[in-house]
């Protein structure tokens, strides 16, 4: 049995980087952290680099790139590195020293190629990399915490201080990539000494939070090998959620509880060598200070919450099957799952496309996050269903390839060379990854296309980069594909593209797909269905702890109800993860009755 966590004593470096798959409650952990360090005594920066971040819905105010402090909270300073203010603030930096020196059309072009995502990134990057070697920052705070994204985007952003720096020791002709590397090549310096923070045990400590379920765990796993592999040898496991006190009389909690002891005794080998500790399931959201306090408390004071009449009150949304049904009513050809992490996008889009084959229809059913599961959701390709999944690596390899072949008879040996270095750099991936999705998309002409994204920050990134990319993809290889080019009035057309939010009846993620509804809308994308996935609300419980969360759940569930304009699912919690054709069919054809 895991210890209970105490930060405390459990922290003792002064940068904590927590991370984990989605919805685990890496945001609640750090949260909570920094709270309990600054009310000891500390003097604690908590930092976010998750374009998703939902930090300003857990302190309720609002942050921005540049710390502020926490009312309530002496010693505490919060700040939230967006990455499109970090872009901004980044372009205004390289750009503004030559205004008045070089020609209006120079500055002009500077800042076109300092538009793209590949800026983002790479301010981003910039930002956190200062946030590592910042002198006086490290004396100002006895802890710096770093809120990170989801595992498979915090992989690359801890992997890019080697990847940039390596870039540019390699680099013979100069800063590339269309010129946002322009303000990194006099930084090198401070990548290395980036790297070697991150790598030093003394420095830096790495939290993987994750919850006592199956897949979650295995995310885990695969995280601390990579990052490991990093040189970040300094790990721990934090397993939140675990129920621990439950009643033995509810069904519900019954299986919760078995659930939960089941994925534990089968976890990764590469997480029973870490040491371990554990965070009681809490029966509330976990948003205001207080709350914040008690999140680690063995027995909340919420606990002792009784079950009402509102618990059991009837829930009258339909079931995922409606939401199918109306997806082939109307003939729709590309269908998004999105919304927060961890929120069961991948299960919803594998349970849309059972659906869908088993009316009749080819579906081919893909995933753009780097920390998917979509082969262990719905197991092999099977009778009408293909799968498919956007590797950056793969992807990168493919491109590079591509434009070196379609430039090859066009370019003397030192063109070649200066072409071979471009596409080394790390901007290529980014622009690989979305030929690869542009491509995905095309495939709607002969079968409808499923596609679970990665959690929302990155998602619209990827949408909001379409048309800069045009720009890009032309000028390295040449040649605008059609899919490109159809990219954009596809996502935009209501008759052949629908988004479906999923999300959990709780604050954080209702908050998240809400801003999510709004920019895609901004970018004229089509939302029409929201779904409320593993609702305890809908599942029955009567357990104290659970029918707490199940009493928190009904704010949220009549909020999205009111939202979607009463287009939205539910899907109860199950007792069992859901794997396999089978439960994923029986999964979408539920019935709350």
């Amino acid at each position: 049995m895991s210890i209970p966590f105490d930060p405390h004593t459990i922290l003792r470096t002064p940068y904590l980087f927590f991370t984990g798959k989605g919805g685990v409650g890496k945001t609640s952990t750090a949260c909570a952290a920094a709270v309990a360090l600054a009310d000891s005594g500390k003097r604690v920066l908590l930092v976010s680099t998750d374009p998703a971040s939902n930090l300003q819905d857990v302190f309720d105010m609002k942050l921005s790139n540049h710390p502020v402090s926490i009312e309530g909270v002496p010693n505490l300073d919060v700040a939230n590195l967006d990455p499109e203010t970090a872009a901004a603030e980044y372009k205004a930096k390289v750009v503004n020293p030559y205004r008045g020196v070089l020609p209006d059309a120079v500055i002009q072009t500077m800042e076109e190629q300092l538009s793209g995502a590949c800026t983002v990134e790479i301010a981003a990057f910039d930002e956190f990399t200062s946030l590592l070697t910042n002198k006086e920052i490290r004396v100002k705070y006895d802890h710096i915490l770093f809120d990170t994204a989801p595992t498979g985007h915090t992989l690359r952003l801890l992997q890019l201080p080697s990847a940039w720096s390596g870039f540019l020791e390699e680099s013979t002709h100069g800063a590339s990539c269309l010129g946002p590397l322009a303000g990194l090549e006099s930084k090198q310096v401070l990548y290395g000494e980036a790297v070697q923070t991150l790598s030093d045990g003394e420095q830096t400590t790495l939290i993987l939070v994750t919850r006592p379920e199956a897949s979650p765990l295995v995310e885990a796993g695969r995280a601390s090998s990579e990052l490991r592999g990093t040189g970040i040898a300094n790990q721990l496991l934090v397993i939140n959620g675990v129920l621990t006190d439950y009643s033995d009389e509810d069904r519900v909690a019954v299986a919760f509880f078995n659930r939960q002891a089941q994925a534990l005794e089968q976890m990764p080998k590469e997480l029973q060598e870490l040491p371990s500790y554990s965070i009681p399931l809490a029966p509330f959201n976990v948003t205001g200070i207080e709350h914040l306090r008690e999140f680690f408390q063995s027995s909340p004071s919420g606990t002792a919450v009784a079950a009402t009449a509102s618990a059991d009150q009837k829930l009258t949304m339909p079931p995922l099957d409606t939401l199918i049904q109306d997806l082939e009513a109307n003939n729709i050809r590309v269908i998004f799952t999105m919304g927060k992490g961890g929120v069961g996008k991948s299960t919803v889009a594998s349970a849309i496309a059972v659906g869908l084959a088993g009316r009749g229809h080819r579906v081919h059913l893909s995933t753009t996050d780097p920390a998917a599961h979509l082969e262990y959701v719905l197991g092999e390709a099977t009778g009408r269903i293909s799968l498919s999944r956007v590797d950056p690596k793969l992807e990168l390899e493919r491109y590079q390839a591509q434009v070196m072949s379609n430039n090859a008879d066009a370019l003397d040996e030192e063109g070649i060379a200066f072409l071979e270095e471009d596409l080394r750099s790390p901007c290529t991936e980014e622009i690989a990854v979305f030929r690869a999705f542009a491509d995905l998309v095309e495939r709607a002409e002969e079968e409808i296309v499923v596609i679970d994204t990665a959690p929302t920050g990155h998602t619209l990134l990827l949408l909001d980069a379409t048309e800069e990319y045009h720009k890009e993809i032309s000028r390295s290889s040449g040649v605008i594909p059609a899919s490109v080019q159809h990219l954009l009035p596809r996502l935009r057309d209501p008759k052949e593209t629908s988004v479906v939010i999923v999300t959990l009846a709780e604050a954080t993620p209702v908050h998240e797909a809400s801003r999510l509804e709004s920019d895609l809308d901004r970018a004229g994308i089509p939302v029409k269905w929201w779904t409320i996935n593993q609702s305890f609300a809908a599942a029955g419980t009567t357990d104290p702890v659970l029918n707490g969360r199940a009493q928190a759940e009904l704010e949220w569930i009549n909020r999205v109800n009111h939202m979607s304009d009463a287009h939205a699912v539910i899907i109860p919690w199950v007792p069992h993860e859901i794997t396999g054709y089978e439960q994923l069919k029986a999964l979408g054809e539920a019935n709350l009755e």
